[in-house]
């Protein structure tokens, strides 16, 4: 048994220090790779956890069960996210959303109209501001376009197109077909038709280009 589990610790820092070489070289100093925790956690995500400092978090044990060619598209769509500046931060908009609240109540209590207005404009602008951050429509977006940066990272470490495109895809699929929540998996399925256009046009490039260099 604690055979097992050492070659099972050995086999997941071996996989965090090959992701750690997948990063483009700019970006190895400051991206930490480490592995989730918490119950249920996200397949892989990431956040900011210090002033220049992000950390690429990953179950290890779900991740084990995808080709390695998925693992590195999924991997790369989160550095993606980092390189477009796309990535979640602890921001100021929940503490300020508590504290227009508790100020509303406390103002409606001793009945002073102008703290209560600024109050209450400071909910408003806070909750503004949480409805930006999480819009659907926006998270959608942002989530393609690092799609399309994830394709070209894998281009830069020697993935053909076809290929790369091939892989992504394929690991779309099957975070669609694991997905309890139907609006996750709806956000996957959108992905994946966004991907499918994109490898799309990228395939009829590639063919004109073939074409302009035939000899006449």
């Amino acid at each position: 048994m604690t055979s097992a589990a050492s070659s099972v610790a050995r086999s997941d820092l071996a996989e965090l220090r090959r992701l750690k070489a997948l990063l483009p070289p700019e970006l190895q100093s400051w991206v930490m790779i480490e592995p989730a925790s918490g119950v249920n956690p996200p397949l892989i995500t990431c956040e900011e956890i210090g002033k220049d400092e992000v950390e690429i978090q990953i179950d290890l044990a779900r991740w084990d069960q995808l080709a390695k060619d998925q693992r590195n598209l999924l991997f790369w769509h989160e550095v993606a996210r980092i390189q477009n500046d796309t990535i979640p931060r602890d921001g100021w908009e929940m503490a300020a959303l508590a504290i227009g609240l508790g100020g509303a109540v406390g103002e409606l209590w001793v009945q002073d109209g102008l703290l209560l207005l600024l109050a209450l404009g400071l909910c408003g602008f806070s909750g503004w501001r949480l409805y930006q951050r999480n819009n659907g429509e926006k998270v959608l977006k942002e989530a393609i376009a690092a799609d399309e940066r994830a394709i070209a990272l894998a281009t830069r470490f020697g993935y053909e197109l076809p290929n790369a495109y091939k892989s992504l895809g394929s690991a779309l699929k099957l975070l669609i077909e694991q997905s309890p929540n139907r609006r996750q998996r709806k956000r996957y399925e959108l992905r994946l038709q966004a991907l499918k256009k994109s490898a799309a046009k990228a395939k009829a490039r590639m063919q004109n280009l073939q074409t302009d260099t035939l000899p006449q």
